[in-house]
């Protein structure tokens, strides 16, 4: 292998490193909220993985179900055993492409509004989602917030007749997540 070839593949590694902006979080939080008459629920869960790689915008989100804290625990139960079934679909996705990526200047304290695209995987059914999102830049720190609603039927997820009242058909989620730099490991 010759001396040339070496130090330019060395270069083209070191100058990946460089640029790398890839961010990651493993304490994102997720919440929701169904609002009727009868009932306020909500729920968070506070240990949601996500990624962001601002150089090519991709962005995935992964959370585990049985995660969800609930006020009352019977609830929680309920949300898990006859909802969710969470031994049966364990964990929700989200995997998309922040279209607008190029906005979010990573050097620069200010906010940032960008429009998020991808599939997310629910219950196990994959839709295709869009929604407006934030990212504050703020002492080279990145963070990221977002609110959207979903219809739990696009998810198959079946509410018995005895409480359909007290489960609203569109369920509001709120993410946020403050992000650290990926650092390569060399």
């Amino acid at each position: 292998m010759s001396t040339k070839f070496l130090m330019a593949t060395v270069f083209c590694f070191c100058a990946h490193l460089a640029i790398s902006q890839t961010y990651y979080s493993k304490s994102g939080k997720i919440t929701f909220h169904s609002d009727t008459d009868m009932e306020k629920i909500d729920a968070e869960n506070a240990s949601a993985s996500t990624v962001i790689d601002f150089t090519t915008g991709a962005i995935e989100w992964g959370v585990l179900i049985q995660g969800f804290k609930f006020e009352k625990a019977l609830m929680q139960d309920h949300f898990n055993e006859n909802y969710m079934e969470s031994s049966k679909f364990p964990k929700a996705k989200f995997r998309g492409i922040i279209e607008d990526y190029a906005k979010v200047n990573l050097s620069k304290d200010g906010e940032y509004k960008v429009r998020v695209k991808g599939d997310l995987e629910i219950h196990g059914v994959t839709k295709t989602v869009e929604t407006d999102a934030t990212f504050m830049v703020k002492n080279n720190m990145l963070s990221a917030k977002s609110k959207f609603s979903v219809l739990i039927d696009d998810y198959a997820i079946k509410v018995p007749k005895v409480v359909e009242n007290n489960i609203a058909d569109e369920v509001e989620i709120t993410i946020t997540a403050d992000y650290q730099l990926l650092k390569p490991k060399l």
